[in-house]
């Protein structure tokens, strides 16, 4: 039994504190490339919602740089960093307003009018809808506190 609990347990890779922080600090900022790159998901999700294509929606969000400053909001707020949640708050406010004027400037010059079942999915949330963004989550915290399994393997040869 002790040996299958060593499978779920969550110290085994665990990053240390300072490393985990300047990751963290390190994705917030909403400057040059991460301004482009929203910019460019941002048009990939509205063309996957024109499309009807839930493929292409996903891939936006994957390659979407928005999750920087909201894991940096999460982490200042579980460590009581106000200084880090000020910045992370700064530089969402920032993506905020790019995603809006982005946005803006797509639905200003689309030829495309009418509402798909795909966007028309995304206005009525449910608690699967909860549980997603809560299991999202939680993986998120995971994954942010491990340690690279191909760095640490290269620096123990």
């Amino acid at each position: 039994m002790i040996r299958i609990l060593r499978f779920f347990n969550l110290h085994t890779g665990d990053d240390s504190q300072d490393k985990v922080l300047e990751n963290v600090i390190s994705n917030i900022s909403f400057r040059g490339a991460n301004l482009w790159v929203l910019a460019c998901a941002i048009v990939i999700a509205f063309v996957g919602l024109n499309v009807n294509s839930t493929a292409v929606i996903i891939g936006a969000i994957l390659i979407s740089p928005l999750m920087g400053p909201i894991v940096g909001a999460g982490f200042a707020l579980g460590t009581y960093d106000f200084d880090l949640l000020k910045k992370s708050g700064k530089n969402l406010a920032i993506a905020t307003a790019v995603s809006l004027f982005v946005s803006f400037l797509y639905f200003l010059s689309n030829p495309f009018k009418d509402a798909q079942s795909e966007l028309l999915a995304r206005t009525s949330p449910n608690i699967y809808d909860v549980l997603i963004g809560f299991s999202g989550g939680l993986v998120g915290v995971i994954a942010i506190t491990r340690v690279v399994l191909c760095t640490k393997n290269a620096q123990s040869n």
